[in-house]
Parts: C-alpha cells; structure tokens; sequence
C-alpha cells in the first residue's frame, strides 16, 4: 500500500478548491537503471474524485505525469464540513483512495 495522499479542500467563493499530492513512483516503462535494464512501467492511469455520491472529477492518465504528482481542481454543488474522496487506480492494479473535510 502507498503512503496516503495529502488532501486539502477549501471553500473559494462558490467554488470549492481541491489540491491532492500523490505519493507514486510514476515510472514510465522507458527509463533504464545503474545496470542498463528498463524500469518497469508503473504509473497512474485513472484518477477519480467525489464529493456527497457524485463524481466531479474524472481523468485518465498515463507515464508522462511525473513521480509523486500533484492536482488541483474546483468544483461547485458542495459546503464545509462536505467530504471530499480521491481514488487512485495504477496500470499494475494497484488503487488507493483518501478522504478530506471540506474546511
């Protein structure tokens, strides 16, 4: 299992402000290391946040995002005290999903 992704939900204006750092070595597949052999590829390839049942983001990545990535998104239709879910799905299988109140 990864480290927990470091979540932050604040309200801005009518909008509500998320910014998510994940922890995740992002590897490409092409990178090779000390003795010459390819890095296997490992990177996130679905990232999907919600608030009160409803999905308000959805996005497909691939290896070009770099290690341990950071996104930062609004969305309206929610308040304070309103929690905030990210999950994570890599391309080994892997998922991870963390949660924020909404301050």
């Amino acid at each position: 299992m990864s480290d927990p992704m470091r979540i932050r939900a604040s309200v801005v204006g009518d909008k509500v402000e998320v910014k998510v750092l994940m922890a995740h070595p992002m590897e490409s597949g092409l990178r090779k290391n000390a003795d010459g052999s390819i890095i296997p590829a490992h990177f996130i390839d679905r990232v999907v946040a919600s608030c009160k049942g409803k999905t308000v983001l959805a996005a497909d990545w691939g290896p070009a995002v770099s290690k341990n990535p950071y996104l930062s998104f609004r969305f309206s239709g929610a308040a304070k005290g309103d929690m905030v879910s990210v999950t994570w799905t890599d391309n080994k299988g892997d998922t991870r999903t963390d949660e924020a109140a909404i301050a």
